[in-house]
């Protein structure tokens, strides 16, 4: 996908205020079984077709909402990704800015993800979240 100049400039700001993780690091924290809350913001249908196996679905759209109902302990680590990186960038930034204070972004998101082979899930996304 051709991303706008606009919304690219926007993602490289945010990406100046947030700390990324890469899709190895998470597998190992999910190995280690270390608790994080692992969370895909891409659109519903995106989640429904295929997610990483373990995450849970609060959209970009909905998430600053929606966050302090799913995850009220702003010192919890959260691990946020998207299909490539950009609008987990995005929402990291602004939870980050509600007073989140480990939240990272998986650079790559789902796309690197897939790439690397590791498990995928389908599904419905959260209920009762609207």
């Amino acid at each position: 996908m051709q991303h706008n100049r606009g919304f690219l400039k926007l993602v490289e700001s945010a990406k100046q205020r947030i700390q990324e993780c890469t899709v190895a690091d998470v597998r190992s924290r999910q190995k280690k079984n270390e608790p994080f809350h692992f969370i895909d913001v891409r659109e519903d249908h995106e989640y429904q077709s295929d997610h990483a196996a373990g995450a849970r679905h609060l959209g970009k759209g909905v998430i600053e909402r929606d966050i302090e109902t799913l995850i009220p302990d702003r010192q919890a680590s959260i691990i946020l990704y998207c299909g490539g990186g950009y609008r987990s960038a995005l929402a990291a930034d602004a939870l980050q800015r509600m007073g989140y204070t480990r939240v990272l972004s998986m650079a790559g998101g789902v796309q690197a993800w897939r790439e690397a082979g590791y498990p995928l899930e389908c599904g419905k996304v959260n209920e009762g979240m609207d």
